[in-house]
């Protein structure tokens, strides 16, 4: 390896580092202050970095927060989009039940990891960020559509339901909303809730056998 290679590998290193510090900071700050009560200013200070370097890497602090929220739900900061993640090739090859219990399994992880933050991005929809948070709906919405043309071509898939209810339901209980719901605000534990979540989504679009 040359020199030229070693020192721009070490520069994009410094560089991942750098962004990671940042959003770590300003998760931190998000959770703790809120996000309208956290400023640009504060984030550089906890992360260590100058006001300017925040603006030219991501440009505003709602980028800040999209971003931060971007890593919480895949669970690191690989380029490799969530439906393209090996848990949903493992999920193709698992008959129907198994995989809506799988996909559960994976959205109670995600729900552990995004909840606070997304508490904060529901938060502040009234203000800036409400335009994010109904991106992050239709996002949302065109992975569980996508995960339904999965499911629906598994053995058992109730036909009546059909893709799009199917769509709908998944988008509607296997959610943050939800999560937080039973598990933030009634206390149910996140075992509970993955149980729960994941039979009633099966029985609703699975038919039981012999049936």
């Amino acid at each position: 390896m040359s020199a030229v290679i070693r020192a721009r590998a070490g520069q994009q290193q410094r560089s991942r580092a750098t962004r990671r510090r940042i959003l770590e900071a300003a998760t931190r700050l998000f959770l703790r202050d809120g996000y309208l009560a956290t400023t640009m200013a504060a984030i550089a200070a906890e992360a260590g970095v100058a006001v300017q370097s925040l603006y030219l890497r991501f440009g505003s602090k709602l980028a800040i927060l999209s971003d931060a929220l971007d890593v919480a739900i895949v669970g690191d900061e690989e380029p490799v989009a969530l439906l393209e993640r090996p848990w949903v090739k493992q999920l193709a090859a698992a008959d129907g039940p198994t995989a809506v219990r799988m996909f559960v399994g994976q959205t109670r992880q995600i729900c552990e990891r995004t909840y606070p933050l997304y508490a904060v991005l529901r938060a502040a929809a009234a203000s800036e960020a409400g335009d994010l948070l109904a991106e992050n709906h239709r996002q949302r919405y065109a992975g569980v559509h996508a995960i339904a043309e999965l499911l629906g071509q598994k053995r058992g898939f109730d036909s009546t339901v059909g893709i799009d209810r199917a769509s709908d339901l998944l988008y509607a209980l296997a959610t943050e909303e939800n999560y937080g719901l039973l598990v933030a605000d009634r206390g149910w534990t996140a075992d509970e809730w993955e149980t729960w979540c994941g039979d009633a989504l099966a029985g609703m679009l699975f038919r039981k056998r012999g049936k």
